[in-house]
């Protein structure tokens, strides 16, 4: 099968999360802050750099059925603040500059 690019771009997502999770298929708390450590280095520093520690809460916030793991869905959670900071630093606001984190 050709996919297409939206296509990879989603499956490169579950593999992304597939690498991190147990037998359960869900993220721990220590595998999830591996994960952003290691995929999202520039996001987490520019956080950082404006005093602010998207990972001292980021479990808590995102475990909504405080099962403590990180199913698939809250996964999706997490990386849409990601994406949503880097949609708006397209426009001119600064990394990092908040939303629901």
């Amino acid at each position: 099968i050709c996919h297409t690019s939206s296509e990879n771009l989603l499956l490169s997502l579950v593999d992304l999360f597939h690498q991190y999770t147990g037998r359960d298929d869900k993220i721990n708390k220590e595998n999830l802050l591996k994960l952003l450590k290691e995929n999202f280095p520039n996001f987490l520093n520019d956080c950082e750099r404006r005093g602010k520690d998207y990972l001292c809460n980021v479990f808590e916030k995102k475990d909504k059925n405080e099962d403590k793991k990180i199913d698939f869905s809250e996964f999706l959670c997490v990386v849409g603040d990601i994406a949503t900071d880097y949609h708006k630093q397209s426009h001119g606001a600064p990394p990092c500059s908040g939303g629901p984190q």
